[in-house]
């Protein structure tokens, strides 16, 4: 039986004030764990992200072998099998709510000789998985999913697996990392080629822990070739805070008027800084303080003050380096001034709710005027005044619907009701408290 929903009170804030630190990144901890999983040796890992999603992560690993164990220092120490050396799980892998885990999972056990059921909620049971399954057939594995391409599925890996050259037809990180997973254990170049370049946070950690990873640009767009039957070396992993995380702290504190903080420690990867591109074309203050590498990442701390937001029409070629952040996007227009657009991100359509509906929905409730179309939203803003508020917002089993509409509720003017605030533990289960800390505590309990 699925958990009874946990509503929850979201009221106005004072000023945010005052300095965090975000939780890890949730795309790199994924990938720490699973590399760290085929390496020989005992990897240490500092800083992972310890939601639900990258639990199931760990959960999943453990089944197939690796022994993955959380130290009383909050450091996470992995022995691994080596690649090749998957073992055989004993019942179905249970995905929760994580597509991420799913999708570069398969990856993994399509080139070893194992088979495993891939399970999951009823939010991850509706999103689509044939997008991955098409590479992992082309090298070989047989996969059999549910009507529409959709969990519970079973993936037989073979092993060795077929070398292929793939060209991404829709930016997706995750199919590309599924794609450079099964290629770790493929004899010979496996190929990936980006018509448009992704979050490149797997080529630079396979390349970390000793795979031969090459990356090009071709007349294609960007080519990532990875030499199979690898041997990976274990390693000491930092992770940098999630800027994905960190985003619904940058919208608060710009539509709060009065707010001053600082993010600590937050990842600017490239290939994941277009939200806060995005802010600062539409007037945001955000400032970086001392930039620095982290295990190969560019980490700042971010200083985030209140600022008058004007609308914009959002780059298209930004879509791929904010995916996840135009809930919290969406959210900075309905306070800006003039009529935001933001097309081009038909993805939102398949994550873990259509996003696009659902956050349509959730800001018409608390007031703001909202057009939708296939690709995205037209968002005329209040100028930065309050929205009405009030009302129930229905989070649609997502973490970002029900964080970005608790942002939302701090600028309007009566108290709002997210009907299920327990999806939030799947990426931040320490959001709320947060919130509290720099708001002086307004987030209540249950509604």
């Amino acid at each position: 039986m699925s958990e009874p929903p946990t509503p929850r009170l979201i009221t106005a804030s004072r000023p945010l004030s005052g300095a965090i630190t975000v939780p890890g990144d949730k795309s790199i901890s994924h990938r720490a764990l699973m590399f760290a999983s085929l390496a020989i040796g005992t990897s240490r890992i500092v800083g992972l992200l310890e939601g639900e999603d990258v639990l199931a992560t760990a959960a999943a690993l453990r089944a197939m072998g690796a022994l993955i164990e959380r130290g009383a220092d909050g450091v996470w120490s992995v022995d691994g099998v080596g690649v090749g050396g998957l073992l055989q799980p004993a019942q179905a892998l249970d995905m929760g709510n994580s597509g991420t885990s799913t999708r570069l999972l398969m990856g993994l056990v399509a080139s070893h000789p194992i088979t495993a059921t891939f399970v999951g909620d009823a939010s991850l049971s509706r999103r689509p998985m044939a997008r991955v399954i098409e590479p992992l057939v082309q090298m070989g594995a047989d996969i059999t999913a549910s009507p529409g391409g959709t969990l519970p599925l079973m993936v037989r890996g073979l092993c060795p697996a077929v070398p292929i050259r793939y060209t991404l037809p829709v930016a997706s990180a995750q199919v590309k990392s599924a794609v450079l997973l099964a290629g770790l254990n493929t004899p010979g170049m496996t190929q990936v080629i980006e018509p448009i370049a992704t979050r490149d946070h797997s080529e630079r950690m396979l390349a970390g822990f000793g795979a031969a990873v090459m990356v090009d640009e071709g007349p294609e767009g960007r080519i990532i070739a990875i030499t199979g039957e690898a041997e990976l070396r274990p390693q000491q992993i930092v992770v940098p805070g999630d800027p994905s995380s960190a985003a619904f702290f940058m919208v608060a504190a710009s539509i709060v008027p009065g707010s001053d903080i600082t993010i600590g420690n937050v990842g600017l990867n490239p290939t994941r800084t277009g939200l806060i591109t995005a802010l600062r074309m539409m007037g945001a203050n955000i400032t970086e303080a001392q930039p620095r590498l982290v295990g190969g990442e560019p980490v700042a701390d971010l200083i985030v003050r209140h600022a008058p937001l004007s609308a914009i029409d959002v780059p298209v070629d930004l879509a791929p380096s904010m995916i996840d952040e135009y809930p919290a996007l969406f959210v900075a227009a309905a306070f800006a001034q003039g009529r935001t657009v933001a097309r081009g991100a038909h993805e939102l359509r398949v994550k873990e709710s259509d996003r696009i509906a659902a956050m349509a929905a959730a800001l018409r409730a608390i007031g703001a005027r909202v057009e939708e179309f296939d690709d995205g939203l037209a968002i005329t803003g209040s100028g930065g005044d309050p929205l009405p508020g009030g009302g129930v917002i229905a989070t649609q089993l997502d973490h970002r619907i029900a964080m970005s509409m608790a942002v939302a509720a701090l600028q309007c003017r009566r108290d709002v009701t997210l009907d299920d605030a327990a999806p939030v533990a799947t990426s931040f289960p320490t959001f709320f408290d947060l919130l509290d800390a720099l708001s002086g505590a307004h987030a209540g309990g249950g509604a």
